[in-house]
């Protein structure tokens, strides 16, 4: 029986907790951790449906959420702490076209790279950054290969909160200048990615700082569920037949699922969406793992780096959804996200980051090899700009030299 607004239960052992006896881990299950495989013990938010779901018709009730801009299905109390930066209500397009053919089934694009910092991850810190707030904490660590450290920055500067972001040496410059200039702390590390997040929580126990790391921190998954929310709406209170998703440490792909399974909780939605977990060839740590009964990690090399990911963080959570829900999963080259990263520009004026692209090769993939059945509808998301990282696609285009201004040279550019 829920008392407080809502509990915790522990992925692994299925122990509920009260807001107060915990902030990150199970604690039972916490102790069998290591530094080689994902961790035990991550935690899901649950919430009194049955409570919520009697303010009448399943009409009134998605309206009565949404009024309240679905304060009720989060973990805080007061939208007043919530940064003043406008996060989520992004763009949802459609197309019935591409490469000027019709398409058969119906194809969205979710565009997520229109918030703040240009991507899904400020989801996540708007609500780690309003649950600080609300509880009188000023700093807030966090590590990540850009997009995470970068949303974080931005969100805690617009809050006048304090951010110190660890990052692997190799992160994208773009990603690393928008981190300093918000003015949050940055500390580069020597090695990867779960290199920076163990040092993280290391931090976070020494200084006492908040931690928004992914999976670790439950409220990321909470963040991220509301882009589900949107799409309910956006698609008149339907359900989509798929949405593919990028993945890398399995927190969006978990996020999109538990908003849809919150929904379905209410009785707002009578099926769940099939959800497709597109990887990187260089990085499937979690697709590979799926079905075996021991985890064996493979070190990541894609072009993909917000989804290079050695260790899913939130690997169990994410195999029991798509377990669970029938989910599906393939992975995909880099060439492969590339070309999609192309195709997607030049047909829609939508430019992705490599690991916004990898959905849509996904999508590809599926459409290429017949998969999407006529008139369905089919959801991209799309997490973040590319803008954020231009020298992955240096090696797919040419910029020609510069003519003499003189009319009769324009005939070589554009012949």
């Amino acid at each position: 029986m829920i008392i407080d607004k809502f509990q915790y239960k522990c992925t692994d052992c299925g122990k509920e907790y009260s807001q107060t006896e915990v902030t990150y881990l199970c604690p039972a299950c916490e102790t069998e951790n290591s530094n080689t495989k994902p961790p035990k013990g991550v935690l899901k938010v649950i919430y009194d449906y049955k409570n919520l779901a009697s303010v009448g018709s399943t009409k009134q009730v998605f309206e009565h959420l949404k009024e309240n801009e679905f304060i009720d299905l989060l973990p805080i109390n007061d939208k007043d702490n919530s940064p003043k930066l406008k996060v989520g209500g992004t763009p949802l397009y459609k197309y019935d076209k591409f490469n000027r053919k019709k398409l058969p089934f119906n194809l969205y694009l979710k565009d997520d790279s229109q918030n703040p910092t240009y991507s899904f991850k400020d989801r996540a810190s708007y609500l780690v950054s309003a649950y600080a707030k609300e509880n009188g904490i000023d700093t807030i660590v966090a590590a990540s290969t850009g997009n995470a450290g970068s949303s974080l920055a931005g969100i805690c500067a617009s809050q006048n909160q304090k951010a110190i972001i660890m990052v692997p040496e190799a992160a994208p410059l773009a990603k690393l200048t928008q981190i300093v200039m918000y003015g949050a702390t940055i500390i580069p590390v020597k090695g990867t990615y779960d290199d920076a997040f163990d040092l993280s929580i290391k931090a976070s126990k020494k200084y006492g700082w908040y931690n928004r790391n992914t999976a670790f921190n439950p409220l990321t998954i909470e963040g991220k569920k509301t882009v589900s929310y949107e799409l309910f709406d956006q698609l008149n209170q339907t359900t989509p037949d798929r949405v593919f998703v990028p993945v890398g440490d399995g927190v969006i792909i978990s996020g999109v699922y538990k908003g849809f399974e919150d929904l379905f909780m209410l009785g707002l939605i009578d099926k769940m969406p099939v959800i497709v977990a597109v990887q990187s060839e260089g990085s499937d740590n979690l697709s590979r793992n799926i079905n075996n009964v021991d985890f064996e990690m493979h070190p990541s090399n894609t072009i993909a780096d917000s989804i290079s990911v050695d260790i899913p963080r939130n690997f169990y959570m994410a195999k029991q959804f798509i377990e669970k829900y029938k989910g599906e999963f393939l992975t995909v080259s880099d060439n492969e996200i590339l070309a999609a990263s192309k195709e997607l520009s030049k047909n829609t004026g939508l430019f992705a980051e490599p690991a916004a692209a990898t959905a849509f090769a996904g999508m590809l993939n599926y459409m290429n090899n017949n998969k999407l059945q006529d008139n369905t509808s089919n959801i991209v998301l799309l997490t973040g700009s590319g803008l954020k990282d231009l020298k992955s696609v240096q090696s797919i285009i040419s910029i020609p030299d510069a003519i003499e201004p003189d009319v009769e040279n324009i005939e070589k550019l554009i012949s």
